[in-house]
């Protein structure tokens, strides 16, 4: 029986005769990079990964369009939480005719909105409020109030029952974070302390941690963009927004059998902790994986982002499935040439 020298680092790999056993242990990784690795130029042709684009105003013109082909592009993808029908069939159209013209398949995927919670409008046609810490404001489930600094509407209805004192409620991607300080169920209403000092516009999306949201994975327009768009249109792939559990990608695959979209892969995005919570049963389930580090991070803390993409990644290679990374893709390139070293 061999034994690991005392003197040598635990974590480094030790080579022993064939015949030798040895107890497992970490080994330190990259074995397989050289300085010729490093060194050698970068052969664009055998890259492996694929880069998913998202397609808006910016670059749905067909030149633009055979830019982004040649530039790499291997899916294009279609946000339906903007836009109509009418307006992404003319740029499924235009992307089809530039991968036509380039002589190429660009892979198509229908990006659902998914359920969702939102703050409400507000009154005497105001654009925004300004919020100050330390104030009260209350949300109320009644959609159709409009709302002020003091008051503010909010669509999820079971919001009193869903939160708990304590507890808190991030809107408009984290910039203003409140905290649960009293639920009244029968009012509806939910009064909250604010956290900082924020200004926000009407109808922004709200975030509850670490709360099971009692909402449809498919809502009607979902299933409307997937039958009328997806099927009709012969899309690749549906990315289903909030996916929870494994039961919500088997209603989803018998949603596309049934409208003969039975052979369009499902991707499912991971976004909160329930979907984090049940991840292995739902990698079993879905076709491929969407890490949606935005709204995640608005679920657990963002410092645990990483070991949340790092965990599902590689349960999706044990698994053989595509995983995708998603949000704040080389952000910092938006507004300059070249990325941070981050």
């Amino acid at each position: 029986e061999s034994a690991r020298p005392e003197s040598i680092a635990p974590h480094l790999s030790i080579h022993q005769p064939s015949n030798l056993t040895m107890s497992s242990g970490p080994e330190l990784r990259g074995g397989n990079i050289t300085l010729d690795s490093i060194t050698a130029p970068t052969e664009v042709e055998n890259r492996h990964t694929k880069i998913v684009c998202t397609l808006g105003p910016a670059c749905w013109d067909v030149p633009t369009l055979e830019k982004l082909i040649d530039a790499g592009m291997s899916v294009a993808r279609f946000n339906f939480s903007h836009g109509d029908h009418e307006g992404h069939k003319a740029c499924l159209d235009r992307l089809r005719e530039a991968a036509s013209n380039k002589g190429v398949h660009v892979a198509v995927l229908l990006d659902t909105k998914g359920p969702e919670i939102r703050s409400g409008f507000f009154a005497d046609g105001a654009k925004s409020i300004t919020l100050v810490k330390g104030s009260q404001l209350t949300l109320t489930t009644d959609y159709s109030f409009k709302g002020d600094a003091h008051k503010l509407a909010c669509s999820y209805p079971d919001l009193p029952t869903s939160v708990k004192p304590g507890q808190s409620i991030l809107v408009a991607d984290g910039s203003l974070v409140l905290t649960v300080l009293e639920c009244d169920e029968a009012a509806g209403e939910v009064i909250t302390r604010v956290e900082n000092d924020a200004k926000i516009g009407e109808r922004k999306n709200m975030n509850l941690p670490g709360v099971v949201v009692n909402l449809p994975t498919l809502t009607e327009k979902d299933i409307d963009d997937i039958v009328n768009f997806g099927v009709r249109h012969n899309v690749d792939f549906i990315a289903a927004s909030f996916v929870r559990k494994a039961s919500d990608v088997r209603k989803i695959r018998s949603l596309l059998a049934e409208n003969g979209g039975q052979h369009i892969k499902i991707i499912c995005k991971i976004e909160n902790l329930e979907g984090l919570q049940n991840y292995m049963d739902i990698l079993a389930a879905t076709d491929a994986i969407m890490v949606a580090r935005g709204d995640l991070g608005m679920e657990i803390p963002p410092e645990k982002v990483f070991l949340a993409q790092k965990y599902m990644i590689r349960e999706a290679n044990i698994a053989g499935k595509p995983v995708i990374t998603a949000t704040q893709m080389l952000e910092s390139m938006i507004s300059n040439p070249r990325p941070t070293r981050a």
